[in-house]
């Protein structure tokens, strides 16, 4: 039973449940003095304790996406995986799978949309990672076949899993009935977590000797994606969305690369690549790619850049609820790059606090993206 499955839940809340009431029935037999009595008394206490911890902890990584599978929770994910390379005729991006949208009613692409699991490899970065790319309905209506859609790539935290992407924060469904109510136009999601070298968390650096991953970000994938789907159009035809360490590389590469991403939105980020035991050393010593990756800096010592950011804090809840309105205002001090935000009154640092947040940034993205192709007018009966 993997880490995530409801049947390791199902488990861990059974067997919580009945060493509970296995105490309550056996508590009179165990309430003499003896040593047995009380080895018994302290090992139902321990098993129960032990099995409520193991069921809360489980729901809480469901719900959360802490860590994919039972070797990212012990650690054992020991394989880089960077530098693998397909077959060349495969192409940088092979559709894998195809899975309807949660929840959608129609098994038609042209009523309900369609989401595919995708392999990328960086063409540059050699950087081999999966995703999930959404595709609205109208991408299947003949109406649109000569349309370019407007494109986001969709971070996660760190560690995080795709998969929650599309079953707890729900961006696929969210940009269905936007877009069906008229609040964005149709658009492309390309879904994924920013650890593309796991187990390390490379926080989008281009580590010296290590894993390219900003490059990754800022010109394989945008590559990969419109060389498959009709998607994208540069300059700035691409937004990019994260929260938590995916919310500082959305900021980071909208940053960066104004002329990929014209729009970028931090929900819950920071502004400063952590070195903690989850990244090592991602610079080498290099001074100047660590001023780089503090994004404040940046604000103070290079051209701003011409993009739109999106910052999202609470003023109860949240710890980087002062770091953003100090970078909020460093932005607004360049009088060149575009600044929003979201702040509510309170929301944790969790997925509770950011589909609260994903409407609204859905919303603000699609206005900043640029106009795509007109399509051609629907056939008439």
């Amino acid at each position: 039973m993997g880490l995530t499955s409801d049947k390791a839940l199902a488990l861990a809340v059974l067997t919580a449940v009945g060493l509970f009431a296995g105490t309550v029935w056996l508590w009179p037999r165990l309430a003499r003095r003896s040593v047995r009595a009380v080895a018994g008394r302290v090992g139902l206490l321990l098993g129960t304790q032990l099995a409520l911890f193991a069921s809360v902890g489980l729901a809480a990584n469901q719900a959360f996406g802490f860590y994919a599978g039972w070797a990212d929770l012990f650690g054992q994910e020991k394989g880089m995986g960077v530098v693998v390379d397909h077959t060349p005729a495969d192409g940088p991006l092979r559709v894998v799978d195809t899975r309807r949208v949660p929840g959608s009613a129609s098994g038609d692409p042209a009523v309900s949309g369609r989401i595919h699991k995708v392999e990328i490899v960086g063409r540059t970065s050699r950087i081999a990672t999966p995703a999930y790319v959404y595709l609205p309905p109208e991408y299947f209506q003949p109406g649109f076949r000569t349309r370019t859609f407007p494109a986001s790539v969709v971070l996660t935290g760190y560690p995080g899993t795709a998969e929650a992407l599309v079953d707890k924060l729900d961006y696929p469904q969210t940009a269905a009935r936007l877009a069906g109510r008229g609040r964005i136009s149709p658009m492309v999601l390309v879904m994924m977590r920013p650890t593309v070298a796991p187990p390390r968390d490379t926080e989008c650096v281009d580590i010296p000797d290590g894993p390219q991953t900003e490059t990754f970000f800022a010109e394989d994938l945008p590559d990969a994606v419109e060389g498959h789907y009709r998607v994208g159009g540069r300059p700035g035809g691409w937004g990019i969305i994260g929260d938590s360490t995916g919310g500082y590389c959305a900021l980071k590469l909208a940053m960066h690369h104004p002329a990929v991403y014209g729009a970028g939105a931090g929900l819950s980020a920071y502004y400063k690549a952590p070195i903690d035991a989850t990244t090592g050393d991602l610079f080498h010593g290099d001074k100047n790619l660590r001023d780089r990756a503090d994004l404040r800096w940046c604000l103070e010592n290079l051209p701003a850049p011409d993009t739109s950011l999106l910052v999202s804090s609470s003023r109860v809840g949240e710890s980087n609820y002062r770091d953003t309105l100090k970078f909020i205002e460093r932005v607004k001090a360049t009088k060149r790059t575009r600044i929003s935000s979201i702040i509510l009154e309170s929301g944790g640092h969790n997925f509770n606090t950011w589909r609260r947040e994903i409407p609204a940034t859905l919303e603000w993205t699609s206005e900043r993206l640029s106009t795509p192709e007109r399509a051609e007018e629907p056939p008439r009966s």
